[in-house]
């Protein structure tokens, strides 16, 4: 990775970290922010090099709360993945690879037969959503769920896919881990956590 590239990372780690961005809108407000000081501008970098970056800046940073509010996130995710079975849900993000704060968001992604279903089951369960406009088509509903741990509202994303989307959704990254887990998956992960 080029020094430009490197600095990308660094400054989108920090973004990431400190104000609950998404990998992609992080590095391109860094690229943007350090091409005004007048630093080159590199490569975009990978959102494995960020990822690498964001759990160095926590280490240095947040090591005393940051494993906490994960725990407490990822129990949060377990308790709606629950409430969503039936529409075979998965977590994604920073929540499922480890490097959440208190100030990430939930991201679960639902796999339906139709994209309605999970939307008329939110409603049938008398739970108040807001549906999010994404120029990708992917249906985006967004929750507003309390976390009693953390003493706050956390936003939860909820991703409608076609269920034909999960067969290549498992597929490993480049270091061989996951970028999505089922209920089963999640509980290994808390437990491996807690050992």
């Amino acid at each position: 990775m080029s020094s430009a590239s490197e600095n990308i990372a660094q400054a989108a780690a920090r973004l990431v970290v400190d104000d609950g961005l998404e990998y992609g809108a992080a590095k391109r407000k860094a690229a943007r922010d350090l091409a005004r000081r007048g630093n080159r501008h590199g490569e975009l970098p990978s959102n494995e090099a960020i990822e690498d970056e964001v759990r160095d800046y926590l280490a240095l940073f947040q090591a005393d709360t940051q494993p906490a509010e994960l725990e407490s996130l990822r129990r949060l995710a377990l308790h709606w993945m629950q409430r969503l079975a039936e529409f075979r849900p998965h977590l994604t993000g920073a929540v499922w690879r480890g490097t959440a704060t208190r100030r990430s968001t939930i991201q679960i992604e639902l796999y339906c037969d139709d994209p309605k279903a999970a939307e008329i089951g939110l409603l049938d369960r008398h739970i108040t959503f807001e549906p999010v406009g994404q120029p990708d088509g992917v249906d985006l509903l967004r929750i507003e769920a309390p976390c009693h741990e953390l003493g706050e509202t956390v936003s939860l994303f909820l991703h409608v896919l076609d269920r034909d989307d999960l067969r290549g959704g498992l597929r490993p990254d480049t270091r061989g881990r996951t970028w999505r887990g089922d209920v089963p998956a999640l509980l290994r992960l808390m437990q491996a956590a807690t050992s």
